[in-house]
This record gives C-alpha cells, structure tokens and sequence, in this order.
C-alpha cells in the first residue's frame, strides 16, 4: 500500500474541446471504434439538451459517413466506443451484445480500500432520467453482476470527513451483464463508490480531488472491448490508452507498473 503527500499536480489539458477529432482505435470494412472522451454523449439526448456536440455526430463528420452506436458509454466515462459502418453491422453486433459475447474491462478509483477480489450479484432496477419521459417495461429488480479485482491501494494523509487520512483504490471491473449506471450503482452498493461521480459518490471525496488534483472527471475508464467480428470468424480487442488527468493520478499514486502497456496512453486527448 502507498501512502504519500498530495503532490503539486498538473492536470494537464483534458478537454473534449482539445480533441480535434475522435482518436480512431480499430477500424475495418464494417466497424469503427474510438477512444470517447470523459465528458462526451455518444448521441443527441434528452439528458441534456443544451449539448451540441456528440460522438456519432463527431465521427460521422470525421468519416463522410453515417455511423452506427452499437453500445454506450455514460457521458462521464471515457473510453473504447463502437460503431457499426451500417444498420445490419449494428444489428449484428447488437445480438451479440444482447447474448453477453462482449467482454468490457474498465479501471476505476474507488473511495476506500475494497477487497482483493469478488464478484458483485447485485439486481438493479432500471434508472430512467426525468428528462427522457420513455416508458419502462419492466420496474422489477433485473439481475447485474460485476467481477472486480484490486490493483492498488494508496493512503494521503489528508482529512477527508471523520477520517485522519484518505484511502483510494484502482479497480479493473468487467461487468458481466449491462445494466445502466452498472459499475457505478454496484460499487456505491460496496460504500465504495468511484472518485469523481456526481450521482453515486461522495461529495467530500470528490471535492478533495477537484481541490488537491484539479480532477473534474469521473474516474472510469473503458479501457478494453473484445467480442467476435460479426462477419469475420476471428476475435477482435479493442485497447484505448488513458488520457491526461487519468495517467496523471496514476504516476502520482504509483500505479502505473501494474497495468499493462497498451493501457497508458502518455497523450494527451
């Protein structure tokens, strides 16, 4: 377990507006994937209407041509984002998708010190934005289950609530099912809930890291997408290396030799 001094810390320049254009992970005759910036909707919504700017709005321009949303990705979540170049590439995927043949992996800093390892088997029931006024079929409890594993622990001995220090974690999660808000309903279930979020976290601990690192984000990454080509008979894995602020922490609390390479993207989006 580290334990250190917050440092002087520089965030670096993290903003989708510094991102010219979608960085392009994989593409091929039928799907294209991107790396979405935290802070992006994948498509026009209701959620918030003021927001003009959108990743399939973004990466049709970028291509010519129209594309696809396959999956989705929470606005404030950063990561591997995929699209169909047609409705029958969508369609594909979306079955495969909906039979649980994609396997997600994420990296998330969480409140506090989680086991080592565990599976979370927590039902939830579907969460609908006030905004989107669309019916719900089905209010009942729907299964969601959530493997996580413990990379990394830290301790800063700063204050935060009734504590003397502040104890953060890095978690890769894959979600074994897709369920909205999945990760970040199931780790609050733990009392442990993902740095940054808004709707789920802990406002002390959220307005600690806004104050000593300047972080504005939610601190989830989609940072793998694996499933099998929906035309060829090959697997394919899709890698988005993290970005600014995220790296950032990661070197500040010495965590980065525990990822694996391709997951360290030293640019920043």
């Amino acid at each position: 377990m580290n334990r250190l001094e917050a440092p002087n810390f520089d965030p670096g320049g993290e903003t989708i507006e510094s991102c010219g254009q979608l960085e392009v992970l994989y593409a091929d005759e039928h799907l294209v994937a991107v790396n979405k910036p935290a802070g992006l909707l994948v498509h026009r919504s209701p959620i918030d209407r003021r927001e003009t700017r959108f990743a399939q709005k973004m990466l049709s321009e970028q291509l010519g041509r129209t594309v696809y949303p396959v999956h989705r990705l929470d606005k404030p979540t950063s990561g591997v984002l995929l699209f169909g170049l047609s409705s029958e590439t969508a369609r594909r995927m979306g079955e495969i998708f909906a039979g649980r043949g994609v396997e997600k992996t994420y990296l998330a800093v969480l409140r506090g010190h989680i086991e080592d390892e565990g599976v979370i088997d927590y039902p939830l029931v579907e969460k609908v934005d006030r905004l989107e006024r669309r019916p719900v079929a089905d209010r009942d409890p729907q299964s969601a289950c959530t493997a996580f594993r413990r990379l990394g622990t830290i301790e800063l001995p700063h204050p935060v609530g009734r504590y003397a220090t502040s104890r953060y974690c890095l978690v890769e999660a894959r979600p074994l099912t897709g369920r909205r808000h999945q990760l970040r309903r199931h780790f609050k279930h733990l009392f442990h809930p993902i740095v940054g979020d808004t709707r789920y976290g802990d406002a002390d601990h959220n307005r600690f890291f806004r104050r000593e690192f300047d972080c504005h984000r939610l601190l989830l990454a989609a940072v793998e997408l694996s499933f099998p080509h929906p035309f060829f008979d090959r697997p394919v894995t899709v890698t988005a290396p993290l970005c600014g602020l995220f790296v950032r922490l990661l070197e500040s609390f010495e965590w980065c030799s525990l990822l694996p390479a391709p997951w360290l993207g030293p640019r920043i989006c």
